[in-house]
């Protein structure tokens, strides 16, 4: 699993721009720059919702990457095997908005 570091504190998981979901599914399928990827688990957080998924201070460091960025280095069978991404999305207020930062792709 990837070290995982997340700038879209607005999403109900984020807990210390760590990811407090355990899992999360990177879109993009036909993406060939970081700019057409995106987390497609981010849920914005909003007025009276839960402030993470699992509680306080449970922010995962690792976490279970599914990704549909067929062609990122990092895509081994739908699953990235990148020592750390980064998830990219400050002030994001939907999926669209988050993007992978850690984007290679092999053409």
């Amino acid at each position: 699993m990837p070290a995982l570091s997340c700038s879209a504190i607005t999403c109900v998981y984020n807990d210390g721009e760590l990811c407090s979901k355990g899992d999360i599914r990177i879109g993009g399928q036909n993406a060939m720059h970081a700019d057409e990827t995106c987390c497609e688990s981010f849920m914005e957080r909003k007025e009276g919702s839960m402030t993470n998924s699992m509680g306080e201070g449970c922010g995962c460091t690792n976490v279970g990457v599914y990704c549909e960025a067929c062609d990122c280095v990092s895509n081994d069978k739908s699953k990235c095997v990148a020592g750390a991404i980064n998830i990219d999305g400050r002030g994001a207020c939907c999926m669209e908005d988050t993007r992978c930062g850690s984007f290679r792709c092999t053409k």
